[in-house]
């Protein structure tokens, strides 16, 4: 393949993003159901105007249900959380959680106290369905990708090629060359005389990850490529690198094997040759 770095940015594609992008529902219910219970209960709370009352009632009877609190403030990491208190010491949020006294202080500073008393929440099962929603946006950099090797999947199943992923550099001794550190391959494909070690990856947006990207990539391919038998190959898109081209350009000269989803054909070409 004749390479023009001009014409392989010009063929860069604004987004790979499908509507099933946006909302991973099914996670989303999931994660959901594995509290669901002590949400139901915490129902209990609210239109309470007594909560110190009522806190201490359902403490009694079930002082895990308030272990699933912290989610309530869209943190969803068990209560390990350092925060400060209102003595300016810092805790950890599940601190919060020892006893009833401490859980009322709790829905008071967070003001959750206000929106129980008050009822602006009527359920607390659709309230944090709404909040998981909104966490798992934080999952939609690594969709991207993931929507990414899923296409160059079904272009090399559409072609009968037959491949591999996730695949580590552990597996082959002759890549000793990498170093001590387990590297892993997003695709592996072995043809009768070379072994080919895929990266994927899709840039919608800029971001400083993307300058490190290229400088890793530009220093992992001549290692690779000294190994006989071996070569390394990188399937990247997105008009995200438009904002670190000149990175982009130098591991493209550096590399032999860069394509894109629009140039993609020839390698998969040569592939079945």
């Amino acid at each position: 393949m004749n390479k023009d770095f001009n014409l392989f940015m010009s063929q860069l594609k604004e987004t790979n993003q499908t509507l099933d992008f946006f909302c991973d529902f099914e996670k989303i219910s999931e994660n959901v159901a594995e509290i669901e219970i002590s949400l139901n209960t915490l129902n209990y709370l609210i239109g309470k105007d007594d909560l110190s009352k009522c806190v201490d009632e359902l403490w009694k009877r079930d002082p895990e249900v308030f272990e699933v609190l912290s989610i309530l403030i869209a943190v969803r990491d068990e209560g390990a959380k350092p925060v400060v208190n209102s003595d300016g010491n810092v805790v950890l949020l599940k601190s919060y959680f020892e006893s009833s006294k401490k859980v009322v202080e709790f829905l008071e500073d967070t003001g959750l106290a206000e929106v129980f008393r008050s009822q602006r929440v009527k359920d607390l099962v659709d309230y944090v369905f709404g909040i998981e929603t909104g966490l798992d946006t934080n999952a939609r950099k690594n969709r991207s990708g993931h929507i990414m090797e899923n296409t160059v999947a079904k272009l090399l199943n559409d072609e009968d090629i037959d491949f591999r992923q996730e695949v580590y550099s552990s597996e082959f001794p002759e890549l000793s060359v990498l170093g001590a550190d387990e590297k892993r391959f997003d695709f592996y494909i072995e043809t009768s005389n070379k072994k080919y070690l895929i990266e994927v990856n899709f840039y919608s947006s800029s971001g400083s990850k993307l300058n490190e990207v290229a400088r890793s990539y530009t220093e992992l391919a001549p290692k690779v490529n000294s190994v006989k038998g071996f070569e390394f190959v990188w399937i990247t898109d997105g008009i995200g690198w438009k904002s670190a081209r000149n990175k982009l350009e130098e591991a493209y000269n550096t590399i032999p094997s860069v394509y894109n989803l629009t140039n993609i054909s020839s390698f998969i070409e040569d592939l079945k040759k």
